[in-house]
């Protein structure tokens, strides 16, 4: 075992796991711009929330914003009070729910799988690619995810001989935070995760002890209360909120509809690149699988002798991989027949990533132990290799064919364009990529190229030495580089996915009694709302999420049509009018005199005087 490097030095580890962490996720909480739809609009649910006082029923300009449940915006709306408004305390809570979530797979697969495996569970969440991908937005699922992973962690271990009775109740407070931050799904999951394991285990028998009353109680003591609310304060919360928001969701009818579903096929194997560059090591955990499967049969084959008293109770590191399998498969499955976006997995990543950590430290053992020449471990590391120095290979030639092209600033110039209005996935601003707008990502492109051909090709060369934690190692620094790269590149499209740089010419132009107006859907620019903060007009714009609040008598009179904003632009006062790309010829046709105030990626913010 001496080749195969013993055991990590804890403090070492949890040093090098602090590094990762605040390499990739601490520099990307100030900047780039808010984006805009979901990110901007979140993020001014909670400002509104901050400044009116009124933690129960949200609201988006003005309007109320009844889709979602309030724990996260609660948080975001605790960080504005203690850091200001800003980009900064918008992204923390996510943040720091990327940290628990690392410390809970750290914590789970260390006491299940050993120190090794925690280990690497927790470098897994902070360097694998959908996690860093699917928390550049304020959405809650990174918190959800938390939660339901807590949820079912205390649970499990609660069970275990000597536990205290705290972490029954420990299990049902996450279960109605997870309620609180996403909606039912937060009982769904964790709950038909528990129901499948403890019917396959036989566990249930122990109902007794699983503190059903007094637990329940608590849960509906923290979940209850802010549904009563706003049920009280807001007429048709009920049926918006659970059949529209919930049963119809499930079913592709909730209305309006403004969500799209992935083919089965790429909805199942976009899971290579969510989890990447770890999902290439699933050999190793399905070797596990098989093997505990085995071992399992020949213990059950072993218990029918006269002659043997070998007991057929699993062990905690079986139960533990049980129950990962069960839970990743629920949220999987579940989601494969539900309307879906690609996000919305997520809870499903941490169980998947403890499930890989625990078959890789078990194929190093092996591999090591036994001094195969072979092995999935190898395999994996080279497939992995393999692809890094394919892009890595793709991205040096454009890099080479673009070096003439000139820089330009605003990279949303140089985009391909597609019909961003008829989008609904969140990673489908990947289209707009064209081999003009590598002139504009010069060195993200380049510091991106050179983490993906040389980490995992060391990673490789290590793993042929039987050098595996060090493997694993280099490969997690690697990525942690190339999320740094994407961090850069991602604040290169600023001027194409934000607003940022069109609100600062209004903010130093417009008075209070001016009018400010976006063309269509407010999503196209939402972050308007944020950084103006004041009330926006629409024009032609009761869509999408705005439709249910819209009808309430008390909705401001911020939805126009074509003929008020004829008029309005004819009148003496002085009207500010965001147009995103997709509505500029329509906007030109109904308004032949206008001024230019400011233009960003197709975007124009227009106004009726100079």
């Amino acid at each position: 075992m001496q080749k195969c490097a013993p055991a990590p030095r804890r403090g070492l580890a949890y040093f090098v796991l602090a590094v990762l962490f605040v390499a990739v996720y601490c520099g990307s909480l100030f900047s780039p711009a808010l984006l805009d739809d979901a990110d901007s609009t979140h993020a001014e649910a909670a400002r509104e929330m901050f400044v009116s006082g009124d933690y129960v029923t949200l609201h988006v300009n003005g309007v109320r914003y009844l889709e979602k449940p309030p724990l996260p915006y609660w948080l975001v709306a605790f960080s504005y009070r203690v850091f200001g408004v800003n980009e900064f305390a918008t992204r923390l809570p996510m943040a720091l729910s990327v940290l628990l979530l690392g410390i809970l797979g750290l914590c789970w697969g260390r006491r299940a799988f050993g120190e090794r495996a925690g280990i690497y569970a927790a470098a897994f969440v902070y360097t694998c690619a959908g996690v860093y991908l699917f928390t550049r937005v304020f959405i809650p699922d990174v918190l959800l995810s938390l939660l339901i992973a807590a949820s079912l962690h205390f649970f499990f271990t609660a069970m275990e001989p000597g536990e205290r009775p705290w972490r029954w109740y420990a299990g049902y407070a996450c279960m109605a935070l997870g309620v609180l931050t996403k909606g039912l799904i937060a009982l769904i999951f964790p709950g038909a995760a528990a129901f499948l394991y403890l019917v396959i285990t036989g566990e249930w028998r122990r109902w007794r002890e699983f503190r059903l009353l007094s637990g329940f109680a608590l849960f509906l003591a923290i979940a209850a209360p802010w549904h009563i609310l706003a049920g009280l304060r807001n007429h048709g919360f009920f049926w918006f909120y659970f059949v529209n928001e919930h049963f119809l969701r499930f079913l592709g009818r909730r209305y309006p509809r403004d969500y799209n579903k992935l083919p089965w096929a790429l909805y199942w194997s976009l899971h290579l690149v969510w989890l990447f560059p770890w999902s290439l090591y699933l050999p190793a955990m399905l070797r596990t699988a098989i093997d505990e499967y085995q071992t399992a049969r020949a213990n059950r084959i072993a218990s029918i002798q006269p002659d043997t008293q070998r007991s057929t109770q699993a062990s905690f590191a079986s139960r533990a991989r049980l129950l990962c399998w069960i839970l990743a498969g629920t949220v999987l499955v579940f989601f494969a027949i539900s309307t879906n976006q690609e996000y919305y997995t997520f809870p499903a990543y941490l169980p998947l990533l403890l499930l890989i950590a625990d078959g890789m430290v078990r194929s190093e053992w092996t591999e090591c132990s036994r001094k195969v020449r072979g092995g999935w471990l190898r395999t994996s590391a080279g497939v992995v290799a393999v692809i890094g120095l394919a892009a890595s290979a793709v991205l040096f030639a454009v890099l080479w064919q673009s070096r003439n092209l000139p820089f330009e600033p605003d990279i949303g110039t140089v985009l391909a364009k597609h019909n961003i209005a008829e989008d609904t996935l969140s990673t489908s601003h990947v289209l707009d990529l064209s081999y003009a707008s590598f002139a504009a990502l010069r060195l993200p492109a380049l510091l991106a190229a050179i983490a993906l051909a040389l980490a995992p090709l060391a990673s490789f060369l290590l793993r042929l030495r039987r050098k595996h934690y060090l493997a694993t190692s280099v490969l997690a620094l690697g990525m942690a580089i190339f999320l740094i790269a994407a961090h850069i590149a991602l604040g290169r499209f600023g001027p194409y996915l934000a607003s940022k740089d069109l609100a600062q010419p209004i903010a130093a132009r417009v008075q209070p009694a001016d009018h400010v107006m976006i063309y269509g859907d407010q999503a196209f620019g939402s972050s308007l709302l944020f950084y103006l903060q004041r009330p926006i007009q629409l024009v032609e714009g009761r869509t999408t999420s705005m439709w249910f609040g819209s009808t309430f008598p008390d909705a401001p009179k911020i939805y126009l049509t074509d003929a008020d904003l004829q008029r309005d632009w004819a009148s003496e006062g002085r009207v500010f009018l965001f147009v995103p790309p997709h509505q500029k010829e329509r906007v030109d046709a109904l308004l032949p005199s206008r001024f230019v105030v400011a233009q960003a990626s197709g975007k124009f913010v227009y106004s009726n005087r100079p």
